[in-house]
């Protein structure tokens, strides 16, 4: 699945939101800021929750995993193996066959 949106076109839809804010006034801000039709489905999409901040949109919200979030390959590891709050979403990654898998496969 390839999501046509960033995080960082998220944040900047949404940068006149006064936080916490829940999911339909990001959308409405949204759209209020002639947001791409991408960045709209891409907030409709997240869990109807109240967000204390702009970063916690960005996480909640599925984005390319190789967007602008600005996070090292070690924060965003950490952030796989952690994941987020609970009913955010995680991104979609390929993860390669343990060995044993790979030998059977073969």
């Amino acid at each position: 699945m390839t999501h046509s949106t960033s995080a960082r076109d998220v944040v900047k839809a949404i940068k006149d939101v006064d936080f916490p804010a829940g999911k339909d006034r990001l959308i409405e801000a949204a759209s209020r800021s002639g947001a791409a039709p991408e960045v709209i489905k891409a907030l409709r999409a997240i869990p109807p929750e109240q967000y204390a901040n702009r970063e916690e949109v960005a996480r909640s919200v599925r984005v390319d995993p190789d967007s602008d979030l600005g996070l090292s390959p070690a924060q965003r590891a950490e952030q796989a193996r952690e994941g987020g709050r609970p009913g955010q979403s995680q991104h979609l990654r390929e993860v390669p066959k343990p060995p044993i898998e790979e030998e059977l496969d073969s």
